[in-house]
């Protein structure tokens, strides 16, 4: 198999076949693994927001435990897994906050009810009952109507800034292939693992 040299193009190129793939309804979906407060691993699965040469992008409430934990520990690792592709690629490295001109920007492109659920929400905290949540909706949806909803100051972004990079080919008989770009500086580095 012939990679491209860097890993960005090469996640681009797979990423943009499983977005043209007519049986993978969300290829943008991505588990996130963080640490604790106690150093316990937590995932969860997410949508990526975008990505360029200089990480990946997601967003979320900042009181989250997501979020919580990556203030903490700003390391995480993201994993893509395009069943039908037969692929998956792991993401590892350093986490920063997005720019508020750039959580703004995405903000404004959410459908306004992921808008009006971004301030309902008190994401990961206990929750009463679902008709406290229901309730909450249809207040702020009064508070906003015929207004622009604005971004929450407790919701934004964080764009992984990846160190290691692993790109997986499934192959028969478990004799999968493997291969780690590790960043040196600004160049990268290909290393074919054993299956």
């Amino acid at each position: 198999m012939s990679l491209l040299k860097n890993p960005f193009d090469q996640f681009s190129k797979w990423f943009d076949e499983a977005k043209n793939h007519p049986q993978i309804e969300l290829p943008n979906a991505v588990c996130l693994s963080t640490v604790d407060e106690k150093g316990f691993p937590e995932s969860r699965m997410m949508l990526l927001k975008g990505f360029d040469a200089d990480g990946f992008v997601f967003f979320t409430n900042l009181n989250s435990a997501k979020a919580r934990s990556l203030k903490r520990t700003p390391q995480a690792a993201l994993n893509f897994y395009w069943e039908k592709l037969r692929r998956q690629v792991r993401v590892q490295g350093t986490v920063q906050a997005v720019s508020d001109t750039e959580a703004d920007a995405y903000f404004k492109t959410r459908p306004r009810g992921s808008q009006i659920a971004a301030w309902a929400s008190e994401q990961s905290r206990p929750l009463t009952s679902r008709e406290f949540l229901e309730k909450r909706v249809k207040e702020l949806e009064k508070k906003f109507e015929g207004k622009e909803v604005p971004r929450p100051t407790f919701w934004s972004g964080f764009r992984l800034v990846p160190a290691r990079m692993e790109f997986w080919i499934e192959r028969p008989s478990r004799l999968h292939d493997r291969f780690l770009y590790t960043r040196q500086g600004d160049d990268w580095t290909i290393t074919r693992l054993s299956p």
